[in-house]
């Protein structure tokens, strides 16, 4: 079997806060034997640097030392990093840019930076303009996240998206030789049956695939119910969609996905379906 994910792009500014994304990128980058394209943003425009030189200069200075420190880490590794600062008034813009331009099939990248006026939010907000934008899939991996290694959980409904969200989790769960975990949040008991249906041929699916799979129907509030299943369940991983088709309940909507993201401890995947 191939590698589901074969151009990897890791989003860092090298702070404390990017350490989880950081020993995520390089575990997987050294599971998969795979180069690790990475995109140190950084903030700038023409405008500041004429007005403000000595601290464009310093910033540079500061961002030389974080890409020779960080160069090191994947040194000692074993990764090979493939290194470009981009400077933009946005880093969002940046980093989804670069994305497209290296084809990147997936954006490893923090939960949250230093803590501002923004605090209050769950998900940084340059971390949720990537996941808007971004081209290919998005790992959002908290601060002291590290590479998954009990089960993948998959919050996933009876739609033809979320039939895509459980095939890259049974593709997961099979490369890192996991059990997999399924769950359908319905709104309400009367959609239940139609759930149910979905999860016992998901199951089937993984079983045909050779993963070990369980799954469930829950009734409430799409996070609550996703974050009770991945505590109860110990999956390190949970896969999710971007967005849901309305059909049953709301639990793929962004809303759901940034609440899931900012309360778990654990990577989430984010699959653009």
């Amino acid at each position: 079997m191939g590698h589901l994910f074969t151009r990897l792009l890791l989003a860092t500014e090298h702070t404390t806060y990017d350490t989880g994304a950081e020993s995520v990128a390089f575990g997987m980058a050294t599971r998969c034997q795979l180069p690790l394209q990475t995109v140190m943003p950084l903030v700038s425009n023409p405008e500041y640097e004429a007005l403000a030189p000595q601290i464009a200069a310093r910033a540079e200075s500061e961002a030389a030392k974080r890409i020779a420190d960080l160069r090191e880490l994947a040194g000692a590794a074993g990764v090979t990093i493939e290194l470009r600062l981009r400077r933009g008034e946005e880093p969002y813009q940046e980093i989804v840019q670069e994305a497209r331009e290296q084809a990147s099939d997936l954006i490893i990248i923090r939960r949250r930076g230093k803590r501002s006026f923004l605090a209050n939010l769950l998900v940084g907000e340059m971390v949720s303009k990537v996941v808007a934008h971004a081209p290919c899939h998005v790992l959002i991996v908290p601060r002291g996240a590290r590479m998954w290694s009990q089960r993948v959980l998959v919050a996933a409904e009876p739609s033809p998206q979320g039939r895509q969200v459980f095939a890259v989790g049974v593709a997961v769960a099979a490369q890192c030789s996991l059990p997999l975990q399924l769950v359908t949040v319905v709104p309400a008991e009367g959609v239940r049956p139609q759930a149910e249906a979905f999860i016992a041929e998901m199951q089937a699916l993984a079983g045909q695939g050779g993963v070990d799979a369980r799954g469930e129907v829950r009734c409430g509030k799409p996070f609550t119910e996703i974050l009770a299943t991945a505590s109860e369940s110990r999956s390190d991983l949970i896969v999710m969609g971007s967005r849901d088709d309305g059909r049953i309940g709301r639990a793929l909507v962004g809303g759901v996905a940034q609440k899931v993201m900012g309360l778990t401890e654990h990577p989430v995947l984010v699959l653009h379906c």
